[in-house]
């Protein structure tokens, strides 16, 4: 498949190089340059490309920004977001991009998020339903898109989280309190200054010792005094409506 692209950089050495690097993969058969958000716009609106690898921090309308409004677009295209800081992780997860790639970007790695755009322009439906975020983590050196549902609890480090899976972890730059508000409607529930659980995965709330606990894949996590109330009245509410439905 040939893909139309458009690269947008406000700093022309890198926009430059990303082109160089986009022209040399076999999958692209034209890309088209912008300086800033403004320009992408134009460009956008005359011309219809596959994918937009896009710069996060631009001055005036950045990328994020940008990524909001192409999201909107009857026919979006892909959002490849190719940047230099991991800060916009949670963002990127909430707009459902398509790759997150760091800078200094290599060829290989860019070929893997052209790999990813083609698969989506021959096969529309994603591999992660449109109503299912993803998040950007990185595995081996590889940012790869984590579905939320695979997350089974979380674990506040500092300023980052550990995302834990079935059968791995996953350390991202965002605070455990910023997952608790936006996962809220996805039944994640703070349970600790540390934890975060999804509570349909809860399988036991014991009092031990020390305090209560709950399991979780058969890992005791701590639940703190100030959230074992709001803990037991959230598990009993789940189990009343799964009696009744």
């Amino acid at each position: 498949m040939s893909l139309v692209v458009l690269a947008v950089d406000d700093e022309p050495p890198a926009l430059d190089e990303l082109a160089y690097l986009l022209n040399a993969d076999d999958r692209v058969a034209h890309v088209h340059r912008a300086g800033d958000a403004t320009e992408a716009l134009r460009v956008l609106r005359d011309t219809e490309v596959d994918a937009v690898f896009l710069d996060i921090r631009m001055p005036g309308l950045d990328g994020m920004e940008l990524a909001r409004i192409l999201r909107r677009f009857a026919q979006p295209p892909a959002i490849v977001f190719v940047t230099a800081y991991d800060d916009g992780a949670v963002d990127a997860f909430d707009l459902g991009v398509t790759d997150y790639v760091r800078k200094p970007v290599r060829a290989e790695r860019l070929g893997e998020s052209l790999r990813r755009v083609a698969g989506l322009r021959a096969a529309p439906a994603p591999a992660v339903p449109a109503d299912e975020p993803a998040i950007p983590v990185e595995l081996a050196g590889t940012t790869r898109m984590l579905p939320r549902s695979s997350v089974r609890w979380v674990e506040a480090q500092g300023d980052y989280a550990r995302l834990h899976t079935g059968d791995a972890s996953h350390l991202v730059r965002v605070s455990l309190s910023t997952l608790a508000e936006r996962w809220a409607n996805a039944g994640f529930v703070r349970i600790h200054r540390s934890y975060l659980v999804q509570l349909r995965l809860v399988t036991e709330l014991r009092l031990t010792g020390s305090g209560y606990v709950v399991a979780v894949d058969g890992v005791e996590l701590p639940v703190s005094r100030r959230h074992t109330r709001e803990l037991k009245d959230r598990l009993i509410r789940a189990v009343k409506h799964d009696w009744i439905r």
